[in-house]
């Protein structure tokens, strides 16, 4: 009987059923005016046609266009109405000028360093045209005197997080897509209740998608009066919009301005294999120490005056330099933000930039492989050049048809000589660029729409760090547990499995 409660009384159960409701009620006075009101049929199709009119013209990308114009021309009478509700990343006025805030924020706190560029020119000037790209475009400038350390498992990063939260003084800044109640969370959160008990400055923010089924309903009240102030990204209501769209998907721990962490693990069990969920789970982060953690603090803190509706002054959570040997630290470290909101993809534009500056060889590891155009010909056209080009996806999936969707780019990519892999033992969350002993991305980033479009996203860019020696050596290490592809095995597909991939691909922007 309580599980039956607990189902029906589920918050995701009552948004879901409330959000069909309205859609169904939709359909139904779309299609009773429609029987009775010609005029209203007329202007029904006129909104399609205009709707498909500014899809047509809006500088997004192509594939996601095609998403939208299929059902919109399958369905007119209330397509276009569809696309209003859900359709592309709308914001209100109040939301951009709040926007805008943050970027005038940003710009402000993390000002271009031009000398690191010209140190950077001086050794390959394709490096420092990336570097240049994440100043500029993302607010995120070069670092040096930054130690990393890359870890290639969930359970290396919870232990050092939990050996680094115990050592915070003044304030620990949380940021994640997930927080799940279990043995992770659990034994963080006695961290942070005796940190919190000090009087040190503790902040999470989660997102309400990401933890609607791993937090109960008020979850962020029950964390305040332990004297833990947290915040709930596009908390979820039961009311059709287009903001249900975009996500917070970064994950971020800070540490008194000079320890931070980011890449693709979440505050859940699954992540450090304490439970079994979808077979072993594959996953990684960095961490940073020194004076690349300013940035991910920017963000962090940007994210939360964006939230709270305050102006805060960033500088007095800026740290002097750590007392580490920097002399021992080589490289250059660069974090960066995606934001979804300013046309800018600039989580992709990396990715590509990487591909198109590469040599020797490509690593990548991916949950999810759902590509556009720019991004199979940046990679096939490398491929096709003798680069050697590897990807790493899972063989158990998280999501079906998602898997289906990466499958169905297998054949494609392999007869142009790329190599696909699948992680026989599981699920690899990993979202991880290696390129020539040289560059090394760790993000949040999947290659997928969501990510790259919709997503709140963070990373990490390496250049010549012993960290990208590390990416490399997990990467082959993970080949030895992973199955090749064949290209006849990508080929030998029954017929009903590729007109069934064939439908998802093309729907594959929206999922």
């Amino acid at each position: 009987m309580k599980f039956i409660k607990k189902i029906l009384l589920n918050r995701i159960l009552v948004i879901g059923i409330s959000i069909l409701a309205q859609l169904f009620a939709l359909i139904w006075a779309t299609l009773k005016f429609q029987d009775y009101f010609v005029l209203f049929y007329a202007i029904s199709i006129i909104i399609s046609i205009g709707v498909v009119l500014f899809i047509i013209n809006d500088p997004i990308n192509p594939a996601y266009k095609i998403a939208w114009i299929i059902p919109i021309l399958l369905f007119p009478i209330f397509g276009g109405l569809f696309y209003i509700f859900f359709g592309g990343n709308k914001v209100n006025k109040r939301d951009k000028k709040r926007m805008k805030f943050i970027e005038h924020k940003m710009k402000q706190c993390l000002p271009p360093d031009r000398d690191i560029l010209k140190e950077i020119e001086l050794i390959d000037k394709d490096a420092m045209n990336q570097s240049s790209y994440l100043q500029n475009s993302a607010y995120g400038p070069p670092f040096k005197d930054t130690f990393t350390e890359y870890f290639p498992i969930g359970e290396l990063k919870f232990k050092r997080l939990k050996e680094e939260l115990k050592k915070a003084k003044e304030f620990i800044f949380l940021e994640y897509f997930i927080i799940s109640e279990g043995k992770m969370w659990d034994e963080i959160l006695e961290i942070l209740k005796e940190k919190a008990s000090e009087g040190i400055d503790i902040r999470i923010i989660y997102d309400d998608f990401g933890c609607v089924l791993t937090l109960p309903y008020g979850y962020d009240k029950k964390l305040e009066s332990m004297g833990i102030k947290c915040a709930i990204f596009n908390p979820l209501i039961p009311v059709l919009s287009p903001k249900l769209n975009n996500r917070d998907h970064r994950k971020i721990a800070i540490i008194d301005g000079h320890t931070g962490f980011t890449g693709g693990i979440n505050l859940a069990d699954e992540y450090i294999n304490v439970i079994d969920r979808f077979g072993h789970w594959k996953d990684s982060a960095i961490m940073l120490k020194g004076d690349a953690v300013w940035s991910l603090t920017v963000m962090f803190l940007s994210m939360w005056d964006y939230m709270k509706g305050i102006d805060e002054d960033f500088n007095k959570f800026k740290k002097e330099k750590v007392h580490i040997d920097y002399k021992k630290q080589k490289g250059y470290i660069q974090p960066f933000t995606d934001n979804p909101l300013d046309d800018e993809t600039v989580g992709e534009i990396t990715y590509l930039n990487l591909i198109n500056k590469a040599k020797d060889y490509i690593y990548i590891t991916t949950p999810y492989l759902i590509i556009d155009n720019e991004m199979v010909v940046a990679l096939t056209s490398a491929a096709k050049a003798g680069i050697d080009v590897k990807i790493i996806t899972p063989h158990n999936p998280d999501k079906w048809y998602v898997h289906a969707v990466t499958r169905s780019f297998y054949k494609l990519l392999i007869e142009k000589g790329i190599k696909i892999y699948e992680y026989i033992p599981g699920f690899i969350h990993s979202k991880n660029f290696v390129v020539d002993d040289n560059y090394g991305v760790v993000s949040t980033i999947n290659m997928d729409y969501r990510s790259l479009y919709l997503h709140f996203e963070c990373g990490v860019w390496m250049y010549k760090t012993d960290s990208v020696y590390d990416m490399k050596k997990d990467f082959l290490d993970t080949l030895e547990l992973c199955k090749e592809i064949t290209y006849e095995e990508a080929t030998d597909i029954k017929l009903h499995r590729r007109l069934g991939r064939s439908i998802l691909r093309a729907f594959s922007p929206l999922m």
